[in-house]
């Protein structure tokens, strides 16, 4: 049997199929910068589904803002070690971004508990006690987004450039980025019910490999 053994080459061979797809399916698709590209692009390569073409959105310049933060050392924070896993750390630590997930933490557990509330959303007000730059990249935890949102209200959560927001169900993952998308907050949603842990970290490693000029797996 003949097929392509190395990974590079696997993913570079996919990249290419996806682009011609687009150009033959979506022929008037205009995407308004090559970050945006690569995002949705990327997102497709994980979930081999074009609908991404058309439900995920990005407002408030949250890309380029995301980007900036990892340049400048800032601080991302995922909802699920799912997603803290799925995304690649070799660039992050390379300019000194810091990555974290607090929901399988010991006290994360006491302050659900205390506060009757679910653990993603303990970890959120957890994480609001990192100080600098952030953003929170959710794909799995609706009630997340909408603890996120009333922080914000409340003046409780600073220093938020911005929200990746793509969970993935039934129950409440629709209307919550549906709400994020129509706030104020620069944000990246997935519309509608798809999305996931891998989605999110698709995104963040689309943003990233961005910087280096890159399509594959990062290796240097």
């Amino acid at each position: 049997m003949t097929y392509i053994r190395k990974p590079q080459n696997i993913t570079e061979r996919s990249f290419e199929i996806i682009s011609k797809e687009i150009e033959r399916d979506f022929p008037e698709h205009q995407f308004r910068s090559k970050l945006e590209e690569d995002i949705v692009k990327r997102c497709i390569h994980t979930s081999a589904d074009y609908d991404y073409m058309e439900n995920l959105q990005i407002t408030g310049e949250a890309d380029i803002k995301i980007q900036e933060l990892i340049q400048n050392g800032g601080t991302i924070i995922t909802d699920t070690n799912m997603g803290l896993s799925g995304i690649n750390k070799k660039i992050l630590d390379k300019y000194g971004c810091r990555y974290e997930c607090f929901v399988n933490n010991p006290e994360t557990f006491e302050l659900a508990e205390q506060k009757n509330m679910t653990r993603s959303m303990a970890a959120i007000e957890i994480a609001a006690q990192i100080s600098g730059p952030k953003t929170f990249v959710i794909g799995n935890a609706p009630t997340a987004i909408y603890r996120i949102m009333e922080m914000l209200d409340e003046g409780s959560l600073q220093d938020v450039v911005a929200l990746v927001g793509v969970p993935v169900g039934f129950v409440g993952a629709a209307e919550s980025k549906q709400d994020l998308h129509e706030s104020n907050i620069p944000s990246i949603c997935g519309l509608g019910r798809k999305g996931g842990s891998n989605i999110a970290a698709a995104i963040i490693n689309a943003i990233q490999y961005n910087l280096q000029d890159v399509i594959g797996v990062y290796t240097k």
